[in-house]
């Protein structure tokens, strides 16, 4: 299996789910609650580990109780950090989720008081030793550094970036990716109602050359190869939808699983999208693979 290491964040999620969603100035009791390390990129690396993969996460952590909390969970889904930056000061970011009982839906307010990764942090990082870079496309000046400086040093490997939220310049990260995976909140934002449209047009801006992905929900998702060829998968949706947190990472944990595996684009689509519908099926990323 291959040897991946992911650039991102690492957060503490504190989940209250609720019967509905609440309207302004209610309420309501919380039917759970539960405290989870999330983070888009450690969530990735969480299923990748699963599927069998070696994956170390490189992001920055506090030396306190949260920080030990993100890295005994990370160990024990079989994720290293010995990349990671660790600070004396500051707070672990912290995402307060309402998850509606209703129909899995989640509601996020994140707060964060920590400092990016940056490229001062990969002074030493060893690159080549991982044939596959994972990153999210965030703190963008930064992340444009490593990349840049990755094929200033010949880096031989796969990269893949997601694109989830629109940022200011985050087209100039398009070039280094062999994978880019987009969000339908990003293309909506952008001023597209399909995916396929989408697509077409980050393909005729001319930076983008790699493989295009973007998942669409509930109507699955749409790729693009780097040969142009268009592919699509429907969305595979559970019995009853109990949780969508983290679906949008799993998907991509198995779009780079299938291509890894050599699988075309069109087959590993349809192999993230069944992955992402048996998320929402369950709580968690526990057992997932488990038939």
């Amino acid at each position: 299996m291959a040897t991946i290491l992911g650039i991102g964040i690492a957060t503490i999620d504190i989940i209250n789910e609720v019967s509905h969603y609440p309207a302004e100035n209610d309420e309501v009791r919380a039917l759970t609650r539960q405290r989870t390390r999330g983070g888009n990129a450690t969530n990735t690396l969480t299923v990748l580990a699963a599927l069998g993969h070696h994956c170390q996460w490189a992001g920055t952590l506090v030396d306190d109780g949260d920080g030990d909390f993100v890295r005994t969970d990370l160990q024990n889904a079989g994720v290293g950090y010995r990349h990671c930056n660790i600070l004396p000061h500051g707070a672990m970011p912290t995402s307060y989720i309402l998850l509606n009982r209703i129909n899995g839906s989640r509601t996020i307010v994140h707060y964060r008081d920590l400092p990016e990764f940056d490229l001062q942090d990969t002074v030493n990082l060893p690159w080549h030793d991982y044939t596959w870079l994972h990153f999210e496309g965030r703190n963008v000046a930064q992340t444009r550094l490593m990349l840049a400086a990755l094929r200033t040093r010949g880096y031989p490997g796969k990269i893949s970036i997601e694109i989830e939220k629109s940022r200011d310049d985050i087209g100039v990260l398009y070039e280094y990716a062999d994978l880019l995976i987009f969000s339908r909140q990003f293309a909506l934002h952008q001023g597209f109602t399909t995916g396929p449209a989408f697509l077409s047009d980050i393909r005729a801006r001319g930076s983008a050359r790699g493989d295009l992905v973007c998942a669409w929900g509930e109507t699955g998702a749409y790729g693009l190869d780097s040969h142009d060829s268009a592919c699509c998968s429907p969305a595979y949706p559970p019995s009853r939808v109990i949780d969508t947190l983290g679906a949008g990472d799993v998907f991509n944990a198995g779009l780079i699983h299938g291509l890894l595996l050599q699988h075309s684009l069109a087959t590993a689509l349809g192999e993230a999208c069944a992955l992402a519908g048996k998320k929402c099926g369950q709580r968690g990323l526990r057992n997932l693979l488990a038939p």
